[in-house]
């Protein structure tokens, strides 16, 4: 198993003096970002879809092997609600080719909302171009059956393993030869950073879930004061220690971390 592991975003104000030097511009921070992780999660397509020439333009300043993974827009799920679903994938999908070699998984969350409609998923999964990679993340109870389960592993979409309060609030379903894992808020001090168990367990679940030789995305969502950095950090020794690879990540030292 190849864990990748960074954070939800990477434009923080919080970060400075975390993994940003104070004087840094915020100009340069990607530049910053890639020099410590090797994968970030893009969450700014889902609020505002970014011009093909944004895409490119991230192609270009990061380099060779780093991955992108890009949240869907919320046009296609909170507003269409997956339902006439061509347009907005197409879309989408046109702007973030302009990533090259460094588009990652596609993220689709649901909103919580958003009861099963399982018809609708499925249609909407057979639009994304081939060999994209899909994470669905529902959050509404009622898309854990039978049915959504191998509906997802037919379509080798992977359901996006969450986690909240350092606990799971998904089915633990592997239903592709990847897996994808979101850390929202842990339940340790200070908010809303995550415990040496939470990181443990997770590390374990991973390990025991997919071999080494399959990929593994690890997204922390807790950005607040630099949260989310320092998680990942502690969370890729927690991996290592289960005897598995992990991307890079910044050095403890670096980031005072204990």
């Amino acid at each position: 198993m190849s864990v990748l592991v960074g954070t939800s975003g990477w434009q923080y104000d919080s970060w400075r003096g975390v993994l940003y030097d104070s004087k840094l511009p915020q100009r340069a921070w990607l530049e910053r970002y890639v020099e410590a992780f090797a994968t970030v999660e893009n969450n700014s397509a889902f609020y505002r879809l970014p011009k093909r020439e944004t895409f490119e333009s991230w192609q270009k300043r990061t380099p060779d092997g780093f991955v992108m993974a890009v949240k869907t827009s919320r046009y296609l799920t909170h507003i269409k609600r997956l339902q006439d679903a061509e347009e907005p994938v197409r879309r989408f999908a046109g702007v973030a080719e302009g990533l090259g070699d460094r588009l990652g998984p596609v993220l689709v969350q649901l909103p919580p909302n958003l009861r099963a409609e399982p018809d609708r998923l499925a249609a909407c999964l057979r639009l994304f171009p081939p060999g994209v990679r899909v994470a669905v993340e529902p959050r509404h109870d009622s898309w854990w059956t039978d049915e959504v389960r191998e509906l997802l592993t037919a379509h080798g979409a992977a359901l996006c393993w969450a986690d909240r309060n350092s606990r799971p609030v998904a089915p633990l379903w592997r239903t592709a030869d990847w897996g994808y894992l979101r850390l929202h808020h842990g339940a340790a001090q200070p908010w809303p950073s995550y415990g040496d168990q939470a990181l443990r367990s997770w590390a374990g679940r991973l390990a025991d879930t997919w071999p080494e030789s399959q990929d593994v995305f690890v997204y922390f969502n807790n950005d607040p004061g630099g949260a989310a950095v320092r998680d990942a950090v502690r969370f890729a020794a927690a991996v290592r220690r289960r005897g598995r690879s992990v991307s890079r990540t910044p050095a403890r030292d670096e980031l005072g971390v204990s």
